[in-house]
């Protein structure tokens, strides 16, 4: 999505874990530099230390402060790029799984068959346990486990605390061909979880289904709202019967909702309704139709107006091949339920993004950034100058007259150390 809104030009979009697995299809060649870029910095760091990691023979390097210092330089930016990888060729698939192998030993990352984790299952009630499937969202909806939850690795990396809710949970990671999940797990060790393994999707007990990951919403099974097909929705905008609400987070809501759609938060719904026009229905939606559906229950009581649930929600609109607008035209609530960096925001994003983010702030010592613990490997990251979190301030120096009061022998200092919160 990212990469579609903008880009730079000739740039292919290759989410970070897999970006081993499709090297050497994408570079043949070991004379080729490769700059990996994202839209600020995080990911093209990561990414590009992976490849380090991996051992590619090419050079490799990070485009600093990614897309936003690209546009602020005054070059062209790309909107709507379509540039994917091609499928991945068994020589790279063996490249990408020789390079994984190193990584996993160099991290000490192990391999667990179904039996370790029917062992670890049965102890879930006292040590938390997350089975995570990191392929491609496209690959996950053609085939994957009941049960075990879509996160592409290198959203994983990025927003782990939208997968792992359990500080040191045990985590394993499931993909098909044995290279996404070692480098996501090398990254998960780095930063602090300790108990991460890796296993083979075939070796994965359980249902093979199809679709979007359906995860078990709490408070469902109490939810007594009327529900309206996307069929009976339809029906009823076409006649001016019914007003639609969505309860999706602004951004994605801004990038395609039901036409005529109004936009409000969960938690401030009950002001929402005063702000949306009058009809016969109002017809709450959300995602996959869940949240609209709880929704829908609690504010039935307190509105003057019938309110039901879209079934399915959203996603069963698109499934009827019904269509989707977008922009932000119906808002009924202020989109402050997610931060939109500088690129996304509206007005004058330039001026957002010359903002102090780009780099170390005004007054952050040099050494702010922490390093990232690579064993026997080398680093994009520099090291700091003086330890992380110490400052030298100066000190009065001693005179004839004012002797060094800790030490009276010790010649007079210049400078101490003092530890700066």
């Amino acid at each position: 999505e990212e990469y579609h809104t903008n880009s730079i030009p000739t740039a292919m979009s290759v989410p970070g874990a897999e970006l081993i697995y499709r090297f050497k299809d994408l570079v043949p060649s070991p004379a080729t530099t490769v700059v990996v870029n994202c839209g600020g910095r995080t990911r093209s760091i990561i990414g590009a230390q992976s490849l380090i990691n991996a051992g590619v023979p090419n050079k490799v390097v990070s485009l600093k402060d990614g897309t936003m210092a690209w546009h602020l330089a005054g070059f062209e930016v790309i909107k709507g790029a379509e540039r994917r990888p091609p499928a991945v060729s068994p020589a790279s698939a063996e490249a990408a799984r020789n390079a994984a192998a190193a990584v996993a030993k160099r991290f000490a990352i192990p391999r667990i068959d179904a039996a370790t984790l029917a062992a670890w299952r049965t102890e879930s009630s006292r040590r938390s346990l997350y089975v995570l499937d990191v392929r491609t969202p496209e690959e996950y909806a053609a085939g994957h486990v009941a049960g075990v939850r879509s996160a592409p690795g290198g959203q994983l990396v990025q927003e782990t605390d939208n997968y792992l809710a359990t500080w040191g949970a045990r985590v394993v990671l499931v993909d098909s061909d044995g290279v996404r999940d070692v480098m996501t797990a090398s990254w998960l060790k780095q930063m602090g979880w300790t108990d991460v393994a890796v296993m083979s999707l075939a070796d994965l007990p359980g249902e093979r289904i199809t679709g979007p990951h359906r995860p078990r919403t709490l408070g469902l099974e109490k939810a007594t709202a009327a529900t309206v097909t996307p069929s009976e929705l339809k029906q009823r905008l076409d006649t001016g019967k019914a007003t639609v609400i969505d309860l999706e987070y602004s951004k994605p809501y801004r990038s395609g909702h039901i036409p005529g759609a109004w936009f409000a938060t969960r938690t401030r719904l009950a002001d929402a309704l005063k702000k949306v026009p009058a009809t016969e229905t109002i017809v709450l939606t959300s995602p996959d139709g869940a949240l609209a559906r709880i929704a829908a229950t609690e504010v039935a009581s307190a509105s003057s107006t019938p309110v039901a649930a879209l079934a399915g929600g959203t996603w069963a609109w698109t499934a009827a091949g019904l269509p989707l607008e977008k922009g932000d035209g119906h808002m009924a609530d202020t989109p402050d339920d997610v931060w939109l960096p500088a690129r996304e925001r509206g007005g004058d994003r330039d001026r957002h993004a010359r903002l102090p983010r780009l780099g170390n702030r005004p007054g952050q010592p040099d050494g702010h950034r922490r390093r990232p613990a690579i064993p026997g490997g080398k680093s994009l990251i520099p090291p700091p100058r003086q330890p992380v979190g110490w400052v030298r301030r100066p000190r009065r120096r001693a005179t004839r007259n004012q002797p060094n009061r800790r030490n009276p022998t010790r010649p007079p200092s210049t400078y101490s150390q003092s530890f700066a919160r």
